[in-house]
């Protein structure tokens, strides 16, 4: 059966291509247009592939409410109103079209997670060559189905949702006419530890719903991002900053650009270490073949004695017969002479 996969903006992603790495942007630009542009440079220096917006507004997110509701208690949000948070943390719409432009120039694919319908149409005028929707909006089931509608590939990200309600979003992107889509295992926590990612969910998922199937992930280095590509995740997404000490609300868990760049890097080398099953001799190996034990004359000897065990030993190198062949070889006779330290020929001796 052939590996799942799917375009975005001419970029094949599946099992069979190298990790497609989006740098989340979310709200680390701290509300500086110049920040955004430079952390979407820096995106494409260290080797993403895309570069990721939200597109919201405090007032198309939630509502401008002080009720207990409303209110955030503990993490790093702790104390403020959700209103409060989405007003600083949200990028002016008015942005995105010149970041758009921007990622052009820079040759790096843009697109947004929308969390409402308007936030869909804004992104479609702009001509979005593809959709997230965000964990917390997997529940979303008509803004799924909205966005499904646009006929671009969409990418689901799960955190929170249990096995029925990501096979509900599957099911609405499917029935919104979505014909490429892709999952993401991910846990929504801000940050979370690695041992609550369980990857050992990234082949169950591909398992159940056989469809391309990444992590969002957001621990603080790479080493679960990495380890999911050995697993089958095709898309990384991470949190992605100039300066995790930008006292921005999203900064304290993302990726500076070091850091990006080394998992650009290292989990391509993680896909391209997987390669196939084979149990062929390898490239790197054909010169280290004469380092395996092989059978070796031990004493000079005359045609026609036999071959006894003091006579022949197994010892590196190896131009001599496999060692297997031991067993054969004793209580033969030498067809011709050899010399002492000289290796053991098919054609040296004959059996009695």
């Amino acid at each position: 059966m052939r590996n799942p996969s799917i375009n975005i903006a001419g970029r094949k992603i599946g099992a069979d291509e190298p990790p497609y790495i989006i740098a989340e942007l979310s709200a680390n630009h701290n509300g500086n247009f110049e920040t955004a542009k430079r952390i979407m440079e820096e995106a494409k220096k260290a080797g993403a592939d895309a570069i990721k917006l939200q597109t919201y507004t405090a007032d198309t997110i939630t509502l401008d409410c002080d009720s207990a509701d409303f209110q955030i208690r503990g993490g790093l949000w702790d104390g403020r109103t959700l209103y409060e948070l989405y007003q600083e943390a949200h990028m002016p719409w008015e942005w995105h079209a010149p970041l758009f432009d921007y990622a052009k120039k820079l040759g790096i694919t843009i697109f947004s997670s929308p969390f409402d319908s308007t936030a869909v149409d804004l992104l479609e005028s702009l001509n979005a060559p593809a959709y997230k929707i965000a964990s917390f909006e997997a529940i979303d089931l008509p803004l799924i189905k909205y966005v499904a509608s646009t006929g671009k590939p969409m990418i689901i990200s799960t955190g929170m949702a249990d096995a029925d309600e990501i096979a509900e979003a599957i099911e609405a992107a499917r029935e919104g006419g979505c014909k490429e889509l892709a999952i993401l295992h991910c846990v929504s926590g801000y940050p979370a530890p690695a041992e609550d990612y369980n990857l050992r969910t990234i082949p169950d998922m591909m398992q159940r719903h056989g469809l391309v199937t990444g992590l969002s992930d957001h621990t603080l280095d790479n080493t679960t991002a990495i380890t999911s590509v050995a697993l089958g995740a095709s898309i990384i997404e991470k949190h992605f900053t100039l300066d995790r000490s930008g006292g921005g609300p999203d900064d304290s868990f993302s990726l500076e650009p070091v850091e990006l760049l080394a998992l650009c890097r290292d989990s391509k080398t993680a896909w391209a270490a997987l390669g196939a099953v084979d149990y062929g001799r390898k490239s790197s190996e054909q010169g280290n073949v004469q380092f395996r034990r092989s059978l070796y004359f031990v004493k000079q000897m005359r045609a026609g004695e036999i071959i006894t065990m003091d006579s022949v030993r197994s010892v590196r190198p190896g131009f001599g017969l496999p060692p297997k062949r031991l067993d054969s070889v004793i209580g033969s006779i030498l067809a011709r002479d050899v010399e002492k330290n000289s290796p053991v020929k098919v054609d040296d001796y004959y059996v009695q």
